[in-house]
This record gives C-alpha cells, sequence and structure tokens, in this order.
C-alpha cells in the first residue's frame, strides 16, 4: 500500500469523479481524506495500485502530486493518548509527520519526512504494545 497526494478542483463533483475513475478500474481506496485548502483541495488517499491510480487520474486532468511510502501503525484504541505517545515517540526521533489519517481496519497511516527512521521507530512501537 502507498499513500496517493492528490490535488483537487475545490468545486463540486471533483472527488465524485475521482472515485468514480478509480472505482470504474477496480482500484479501491483503504483509507483517506479530501482538505480544503483555498483554490483547491488536498487529498489522501491509500491504495494498493498507486502507479495505475496515477496514470487514470492524470487521463481525467486530476494531479497526483506524489505517491508516498506509508507507516501502518496499530494502536490500542482501549488506552487513552496512544495517538499523542506513538507521535510523541516519533517527535523525539526527529521525525516530523506529514500526513496521518486512518485506514478501514482501524490502523493509522502515517506519512514522516525520514520514512526509514519512522518505520524504525514503530517497529520498536510494536514491539513494545504487540509483543508476540
Amino acid at each position: 500500500m502507498k499513500d496517493l497526494e492528490i490535488i483537487l478542483e475545490n468545486k463540486p463533483g471533483q472527488l465524485a469523479l475521482m472515485g468514480e475513475i478509480l472505482g470504474k478500474n477496480n482500484v479501491s481506496l483503504e483509507g483517506g481524506g479530501v482538505f480544503q485548502n483555498g483554490e483547491v483541495s488536498i487529498a489522501h488517499f491509500l491504495v494498493s495500485e498507486p502507479d495505475k491510480a496515477k496514470e487514470l487520474l492524470a487521463k481525467a486532468g486530476i494531479k497526483v502530486v506524489k505517491i508516498n511510502e506509508i507507516i501502518v501503525q496499530k494502536l490500542r484504541q482501549n488506552v487513552p493518548g496512544q495517538l499523542g505517545l506513538f507521535c510523541r515517540r516519533l517527535a523525539d526521533a526527529d521525525v516530523n509527520i506529514l500526513v496521518q489519517y486512518s485506514d478501514h481496519d482501524r490502523q493509522l497511516i502515517v506519512v514522516t519526512d525520514d520514512f526509514e527512521k519512522g518505520k524504525a521507530v514503530s517497529e520498536q512501537w510494536m514491539q513494545e504494545w504487540w509483543p508476540s
């Protein structure tokens, strides 16, 4: 899975168009969101076929800015403060969070400015919170 960073015109029907194009071509969105930013909206969606999605959207005039590596993190939903604790770990490792959302399995999806360092923090977290 990868994160697609997409620029949509901030007008009615753009998200519908994006979803229709991907749906008609069997590209499933596994999580994400859209955020208004002036005259455009910035979308981030989790997909298993990012190159195919980028090509399909480009044909429709929808710009995919970037395909991002992701960190998939399980949090203990019954423990308050998990998001803050995990994000603090990243910050303490000097890893900046660029994007954060949830997937359809209630897992945290994170795009960072340093994927390798972020991945190492995530792996350590998993060992501590989800030991085998």
